[in-house]
């Protein structure tokens, strides 16, 4: 491992000290690839020996949704978590409170959002310092994350977080690169664009390619991509997350500082001991989230608008609707009837490709 992270500093210092221009771009493409490459080997999980992933970190994913809290120790993680969900989690004065991953549930809209509250991170946690792997690891799992912040501490931690969740291949409010990678067995390196580019050029694309060992493929641009795109498309797991700065204990700063706050993208201001703004919390985690609800309609009832079927918002079909329901509904399905914004005429009749919006009403005929 010292080796590995020995390598990974060398890269770093380098990068760094090198000028950032069209000549050097050949270059800089070459290092972020090899560094890439560095990080994928602190992710693999050591083979012999190095002990488990800790005790309370293995958390049966449960519920519609998983959402987890990452941030410095003592920004407020466990009393947000607390006051969420009710589950104890130990909270002091002091850092380091929480040593393992506390799991909670909140129940809202008629979902069930795991909410787990991770040990607290600390700089270095991608080169596997202290328990950041494990902590970095279990975000990856989750469907949207919530960086915790204090609002007396300098935003510089938002940077921080930032840098060791990208460190592991955690993309957060971003969309995947817009790039078509394709290997093929020979021809080269084909590289084409639709769009003028100022990031990646011929050889720098070669470059990284090499670094990978791959010397024939088709790559097409269909925006400015950069070099840690391309990097992030030939890695393939790289995880894209929607992500909420919760900015905690605002009590603790003046107005005129949370005006400037409030002007910053996917933040959330709150205090969680005093339980500000905890609703204006939730439903942004409920925007971010992209839950679908369904409410079902037994024939000649009336919906149960008690308990919704949740559905993301990639998968949002009746179909979909069905598997969530019971894995054997969709060989019995003849067709559905569909009441609601995703429905044309009231009710509609449609097939198990039909895509269903949010608060839609839907019943199932099967077949006789």
């Amino acid at each position: 491992m010292a080796t590995v992270m020995q390598k990974i500093k060398d890269i770093e210092d380098e990068m760094a000290k090198t000028q950032k221009n069209k000549a050097t771009a050949h270059h800089l493409g070459l290092l972020k690839a090899k560094l890439a490459k560095l990080r994928r080997e602190l992710l693999a999980p050591p083979s012999k020996g190095g002990g488990g992933a800790g005790e309370g970190f293995d958390v049966t994913k449960s519920g519609d949704a998983r959402v987890g809290l990452v941030g410095f120790p003592s920004v407020g993680k466990s009393t947000l978590l607390n006051k969420l969900t009710g589950t104890f989690s130990e909270v002091a004065s002091y850092e380091f409170t929480t040593l393992t991953c506390i799991p909670g549930v909140i129940m809202y809209r008629g979902a069930k959002i795991q909410l787990l509250d991770l040990p607290g991170i600390i700089e270095g946690a991608k080169d596997g310092k202290g328990r950041g792997r494990q902590v970095i690891s279990t975000s990856r799992t989750c469907n949207c994350i919530l960086i915790v912040l204090d609002a007396i501490k300098p935003i510089t931690h938002k940077r921080l977080i930032e840098k060791e969740l990208e460190g592991f291949g955690i993309r957060l409010n971003k969309e995947p690169p817009n790039l078509t990678f394709r290997k093929k067995d020979k021809g080269g390196i084909n590289f084409t664009s639709t769009v003028a580019n100022t990031h990646l050029d011929l050889e720098t694309v070669k470059a990284i390619c090499s670094e990978y060992r791959i010397h024939n493929a088709d790559i097409t641009l269909r925006y400015d991509a950069t070099a840690d795109d391309l990097i992030d498309v030939i890695e393939g797991s790289r995880i894209y997350m929607p992500c909420i700065y919760v900015v905690n204990k605002i009590d603790q700063i003046t107005f005129e500082e949370l005006e400037i706050l409030d002007k910053l993208p996917h933040y959330c201001p709150i205090s969680a001991h005093l339980e500000w703004n905890l609703d204006g919390l939730l439903d942004k985690i409920w925007e971010y989230l992209y839950l679908t609800r369904i409410y079902t309609k037994p024939k000649g009832m009336n919906p149960d608008y008690e308990d919704p079927v949740i559905l993301s918002s990639k998968k949002k079909t009746v179909e979909d609707f069905c598997d969530r329901i019971h894995k054997d509904m969709s060989k019995q399905f003849k067709y559905a009837l569909v009441w609601g914004s995703s429905a044309k005429h009231k009710p509609q009749r449609v097939g198990k490709e039909h895509e269903l919006e949010d608060e839609d009403v839907v019943q199932i005929i099967k077949k006789v």
